[in-house]
């Protein structure tokens, strides 16, 4: 039975013939279940199987939202600048500039107009691959002058939340991004012009203490984890164990704070329902 033994001893391929699988080629959710990234991409980034919604930026979205993928970016070359001189392990500049290169972004929001199923919309959408979303100077501005954008055109404003809160390397300038976001969109509200924020994984501190909740549909994703203070700190100010699923959507939505929850394979859709009933 020679068939079956080996004749010459050790591998014989050479190490620059082998072909390994490329890397993020599949997907494998927190459920364990496994999807090939082309799937998932055609399917809004979540997965068949336990609908999961996997994290995605600016560019997913942007996809998903603006028909065929045609839009006008705004403000796209706007960059931080470094007001207190900030530094930590690194300088603030530095770490502005590898940010910048590794994820090709010039700051955690992108804003853009174009049209969604025919309707026009402006959207800003946050970048947590931008040092965890964190809202300084640039992402108050570019919100406040898109804001502005829809007043002078009188659509529809789409804010997409993804942030771990205030940037602190900018200290109080960041802070002032609250106040000023907060204005602009009083503005809208004056206008009748409709604001719809869509809170994602996840959506916390300044963020959501601000443009984030004042839509005038405040939606979410499911599952995202949605809060000001973390858990931790919440517990340890106020003594207790907290409830089971504490700051997710689901438990956001029962206590008031959201208008619904959407599946992000429907967003597009549902978001055009939306504005048709408003602009009726």
């Amino acid at each position: 039975m020679a068939w079956f033994k080996r004749t010459d001893k050790g591998i014989k391929t050479s190490t620059a013939e082998k072909k390994d699988a490329p890397d993020g080629l599949w997907f494998k959710t927190p459920n364990g279940n496994i999807i090939h990234t082309r799937e998932l991409k055609n399917n809004a980034f979540v997965c068949p199987d336990d609908d999961f919604h996997v994290k995605i930026g600016s560019k997913e979205y942007f996809e998903i939202l603006f028909d065929n993928n045609k839009f006008t970016e705004l403000d796209k070359d706007m960059k931080s600048g470094d007001p207190l001189k900030f530094s930590d392990t690194k300088p603030y500049t530095s770490r502005i500039t590898a940010t910048i290169e590794k994820t090709e972004l010039n700051d955690a929001v992108r804003t853009a107009h174009g049209k969604m199923n025919g309707l026009a919309i402006v959207v800003a959408c946050m970048d947590f691959n931008f040092i965890g979303g964190s809202m300084g100077s640039v992402v108050g501005e570019k919100i406040a002058r898109a804001i502005d954008y829809s007043l002078k055109h009188k659509i529809p404003f789409l804010m997409i939340s993804k942030s771990g809160g205030a940037r602190m390397m900018e200290a109080g300038f960041s802070l002032m991004q609250m106040a000023k976001t907060s204005a602009k969109l009083a503005l809208l509200d004056q206008a009748a012009i409709p604001y719809i924020s869509l809170l994602t994984d996840p959506t916390t501190g300044g963020v959501t203490a601000s443009y984030a909740m004042l839509g005038d549909f405040n939606i979410a994703e499911p599952g995202a984890l949605i809060g000001f203070a973390g858990p931790r700190v919440i517990r340890e100010t106020i003594g207790k164990d907290l409830p089971k699923g504490f700051q997710s959507s689901e438990f956001v939505l029962e206590h008031g704070f959201l208008d619904f929850i959407i599946d992000r394979r429907q967003l597009k859709n549902r978001l055009t329902t939306l504005l048709n009933l408003l602009n009726n």
